[in-house]
């Protein structure tokens, strides 16, 4: 069996859309080869865009299209842990124990429930959403004996379109060849209809389609996702 078919893939993003930007493709292959996927998104709501051509979009809509997207992915299962005004766009606000207990053991597809092999957090950026949730995280994933509770062997921060902008360079260390799910990751990212944006936009998918074939020529295939490798425990 393949390295991805013998894993058990946890995704914990801050908002729909950010699954399928970072590592739709590496979740399509995860699953393609026999792997194991599930999918955690902090927080869904009503939010106004500096956009004319969708001022607005509710929450109900981002859950809906995360659904599509996640089925049109055919993960295991999947979750969004908040739907609401007060917490979306404001997790900095949360106390960070709060995240750290809901993505740890108390959230319905927390680690400890999951028992995780690998994990995939945001990286993090000028995002307070994404700096929140990856700060959460890591702390969920902390170095212990496995003999206490469930250890996850491979941590990992995911790439993302809005990187470029960001006051802390990404430099990734890991790389997912996903020559043959680019196609898919693009499927499901197209579910996020009320995110995407014509070219040049960096939320079009034209523009997801060029990052993946850069990223892939980085390492000298067509396509690949990458990330940063904070640990890799063989």
């Amino acid at each position: 069996m393949s390295f991805w078919g013998e894993q058990r893939v946890l995704v914990v993003m801050p908002h729909a859309d950010d699954e399928t930007f970072g590592c739709g493709g590496t979740m399509a292959r995860v699953k393609a080869e026999g792997g194991e996927v599930f999918v955690v998104v902090a927080a869904v709501g009503d939010l106004r865009h500096y956009d004319p051509e969708h001022p607005a979009v509710t929450g109900d809509q981002r859950a809906r299209e995360f659904r599509d997207a996640m089925e049109t992915l055919g993960v295991d299962d999947f979750e969004v842990l908040f739907n609401d005004p007060q917490r979306h766009m404001r997790l900095d606000a949360l106390p960070r124990l709060d995240l750290v207990r809901l993505i740890e053991s108390e959230g319905r597809l927390s680690i400890d429930r999951v028992r995780p092999t690998v994990l995939i957090l945001p990286a993090v950026s000028y995002n307070q959403d994404h700096e929140a949730l990856f700060k959460a995280g890591f702390a969920a994933c902390r170095p212990h004996l496995p003999s206490v509770k469930p250890f996850v062997r491979v941590v990992l921060a995911a790439d993302a379109p809005q990187l470029a902008w960001n006051h802390t360079p990404f430099h990734p260390n890991f790389y997912v060849d996903i020559t043959g799910y680019l196609d898919r990751k693009l499927q499901a990212h197209a579910c996020h209809r009320s995110q995407l944006r014509p070219p040049p936009h960096h939320a079009s998918l034209e523009h997801i389609e060029r990052l993946a074939r850069v990223r892939g020529a980085e390492v000298a295939v067509e396509a690949a996702e990458a990330f940063y490798c904070y640990r890799y425990v063989a």
